[in-house]
């Protein structure tokens, strides 16, 4: 599997639990191109269903990891949360093969610390869900991705008319209100290559990121 634009991004999914396989199946039902390690051989079996890259590895050691081609991933997701010492070894494994973006799923917040310290993006599957289901209640625009500290979020959220036909400049959506756009969904097609005169939809989904409390404020404003 060979390292794509950033626009087709590929990705990695190293275990296959609930929470890996439920993963797997939605990236690919949405057409991503994903490659999948497991050392169940049945698990791995059944996810053939939805990718020809999926491989049965005997351990989850770094030339193991080589040898798959998982390097060439863009994401790799680390989906081992009850065996720590395997978590944050393979962690670890991905990281040094030079995986652009590493994220690893904790089971506490004494798993999250090291897997952080050693370079992941932590999540908390149990924890990640009750939240972002609460803030779907709250708010049917905006919806939280990435929760990066204590303050600061990804968001997404769908444009309203108020915004169409305003460039990105014209809209000034960082001076106004101190959020940046990073990427910008439109008919299915993903892009991040945003320049000043790209001209709003309304039914655009921005991804943006900022403090809390600001990116609240462009919630309210629209």
């Amino acid at each position: 599997m060979a390292r794509k634009q950033a626009e087709e991004l590929s990705y990695g999914i190293i275990g296959l639990g609930r929470f890996g396989s439920a993963l797997a199946s939605t990236l690919a039902e949405a057409g991503k191109e994903i490659m999948v390690l497991d050392c169940n051989e049945e698990k791995v079996r059944q996810i053939r269903n939805f990718t020809e890259h999926a491989y049965v590895v005997k351990d989850l050691q770094k030339e193991t990891l080589r040898e798959t081609g998982i390097q060439n991933c863009d994401v790799v997701v680390v989906c081992i949360g009850d065996k720590v010492d395997v978590s944050i070894l393979t962690t670890l494994n991905v990281i040094n093969l030079g995986v652009p973006q590493v994220v690893a799923k904790a089971n506490s917040p004494e798993q999250g610390e090291i897997l952080e310290k050693i370079g992941a993006q932590v999540v908390y599957p149990e924890k990640d869900m009750a939240l972002r289901l609460a803030k779907r209640l709250i708010s049917k625009r905006v919806f939280n991705l990435f929760e990066l500290d204590h303050n600061i979020d990804i968001s997404e959220f769908k444009l309203t008319s108020r915004l169409a036909g305003q460039t990105v400049l014209e809209a000034q959506l960082r001076n106004r209100y101190g959020v940046n756009i990073i990427a910008i969904s439109r008919g299915g097609w993903l892009t991040t290559d945003i320049t000043p005169d790209y001209t709003l939809a309304e039914g655009d989904t921005l991804v943006v990121i900022g403090e809390r409390d600001k990116i609240k404020r462009l919630e309210d404003a629209l």
